[in-house]
C-alpha cells in the first residue's frame, strides 16, 4: 500500500516484542558489539495510524515465529532478537526508525511497512549491504532484482495478484467481460494497464475502468456507469473496505449479476465479513491460508495452539516472512556466508519447493522479488469465513 495523511501519534514508541528486544535498546553499543553473533530482525511496523490493523497483526507473526526458532535453539546457537518501532505508518517515521535502528544494532533483517518506505529506504539499503529486506507493499515496482536487489515481497505483486484473478476468471468463465474498479492512488493504478493486457491475452473483454477517490462515499453516477458495461466479474484494487460495500449494494439493487473481487488488502476476514449482507459470495486473491483453514497444515496448528483467537492475515504475512527471512539466514550460515544482502538474498532465491508448513498451499519457489502463488477464496457470510473457490494458481 502507500501513504495516506494521518496523525503523528506516538511515532517513536518502541514495541512490546521479545523482551530482549526491547532490553537491548537500552544497553551502549559496548556491549551490543559483544551480542553481534545474534541474527537481527529491525522493523518498521505501524502499530498506530491507518495501517494499525495490519501493523499489529503483523508485529505479532513476527514475534511468534521469532520465539518458535528461539525455543528450538535458535540458527547454530545464534539468538534471533527482534527489534521494532511504531511508525504511525508515516514514510518519515518509518526512516528515522530505520536508522535508529542500525545504528544500535547490527541488523541483518528488515521488515518495512510500505511501499513509500521500500522505494526511500531502498538507496540506503544498497550502500549499507548487510541487510535483506521485505515488507507490508506488493507494488509491482519493487518486483525487479535489478533495481531493488536486497529486498523481496512475501506473494504475488499487485499485477500477479490480478494475473492471478484473471486466470481463474478466463478458466470459470472463457471470453467473460471484465470490469477494474480502482483508487486514484499509487496503491490503486498499479497495476491496471498491464493487467488490461493480461485480461487480452487470457482471450477476456475489459469492458470498463473505473478510478475513484480513495475511500469515496458518493459512488452513485459509478455505479451506473458499471451497470450500463454489465460485467461478469468486477475486480476491485486499491481499497481496504470502503467504497466496495457499496457499488456491490447500489450494483445488486439496480440488478447487476456481476460476481466481485478483490486483492490482498480487501481480503482479510474480518475486513470481508464487515461488508454484510454485500459481502455474500465477495471473492479475492490470497496468498496464504486463513487462519481457521482445516485442510493440513502443521504450522497453522502450532499458530492456533499459541493463539486461540482469529489471527489476521496481516499476522500470516508476517510470520511466513520471518520464516523466508530465517531459512535465508541458516542456508548463509550452512554455507559459511557472512549474513551480508547479496548473500541472504541470494540465499532466499535458492529456496525451491520450500514447505512453508501448509501457510502456502504448494511448496513455494523463489526465483525474484516475488512469490507468484495465490487461491481464490470466497466469501461464506452464514459461516462468517472465507472458503476456498479454486486450486493454488502459480503464475
Amino acid at each position: 500500500m502507500n501513504e495516506q495523511p494521518i496523525s503523528s501519534r506516538r511515532r517513536h514508541l518502541i514495541l512490546g516484542a521479545a523482551a530482549t528486544g526491547a532490553a537491548a535498546l537500552s544497553h551502549p553499543l559496548s556491549l551490543l558489539a559483544q551480542g553481534a553473533e545474534e541474527i537481527v530482525i529491525g522493523g518498521s511496523i505501524p502499530m498506530t495510524g491507518v495501517f494499525a490493523f495490519a501493523g499489529v497483526g503483523i508485529n505479532a507473526g513476527i514475534q511468534d515465529y521469532v520465539k518458535i526458532v528461539n525455543d528450538a535453539g535458535g540458527i547454530h546457537g545464534r539468538r534471533i532478537r527482534y527489534v521494532p518501532e511504531d511508525t504511525g505508518y508515516r514514510v518519515d517515521a518509518s526512516v528515522a526508525a530505520f536508522k535508529k535502528i542500525t545504528s544500535q544494532n547490527r541488523v541483518n533483517l528488515y521488515y518495512g511497512d510500505s511501499t513509500g518506505f521500500a522505494k526511500t529506504i531502498n538507496p540506503e539499503l544498497d550502500r549499507n549491504g548487510n541487510i535483506l529486506m521485505t515488507g507490508a507493499s506488493f507494488a509491482t515496482e519493487l518486483n525487479d532484482p535489478q533495481k531493488y536487489p536486497n529486498q523481496f515481497m512475501v506473494g504475488p505483486d499487485y499485477t500477479e495478484m490480478f494475473g492471478i484473478l484473471l486466470r481463474h476468471i478466463a478458466k470459470e468463465k472463457p471470453g467473460a467481460k471484465v470490469a477494474f474498479v480502482y483508487s486514484d492512488s499509487e496503491f490503486g493504478r498499479d497495476p491496471i494497464n498491464a493487467s488490461e493486457t493480461v485480461a487480452k491475452n487470457l482471450g477476456l473483454n475489459v469492458v470498463i475502468k473505473i478510478m475513484t477517490p480513495p475511500g469515496s462515499v458518493d459512488v452513485s453516477g459509478e455505479v451506473i456507469k458499471l451497470r450500463r458495461a454489465a460485467p461478469d466479474y468486477t475486480i476491485f484494487h486499491g481499497y481496504i473496505l470502503a467504497p466496495i460495500p457499496e457499488f456491490i449494494t447500489q450494483g445488486k439493487q439496480q440488478g447487476m449479476t456481476s460476481k466481485w473481487m478483490g486483492t490482498f488488502w480487501t481480503m482479510d476476514s474480518s475486513t470481508v465479513m464487515r461488508m454484510g449482507e454485500a459481502g455474500e459470495g465477495f471473492m479475492g486473491v490470497m496468498p496464504f491460508r486463513y487462519y481457521y483453514d482445516t485442510e493440513k497444515a502443521p504450522m497453522l496448528e502450532k499458530i492456533r495452539s499459541m493463539r486461540p483467537e482469529y489471527q489476521s492475515t496481516a499476522y500470516i504475512q508476517g510470520f511466513v516472512s520471518t520464516m523466508l527471512f530465517l531459512e535465508s539466514a541458516k542456508r548463509c550460515l550452512d554455507a559459511n556466508k557472512p549474513l551480508n544482502g547479496p548473500n541472504l538474498k541470494a540465499a532466499l532465491n535458492s529456496i525451491k519447493d520450500f514447505d512453508t508448513g501448509g501457510l502456502i498451499g504448494v511448496p513455494i519457489t523463489i526465483r525474484g522479488n516475488s512469490i507468484p502463488v495465490g487461491r481464490i477464496y470466497r466469501a461464506d457470510m452464514k459461516a462468517q469465513r472465507m472458503v476456498a473457490a479454486s486450486d493454488w494458481i502459480t503464475l
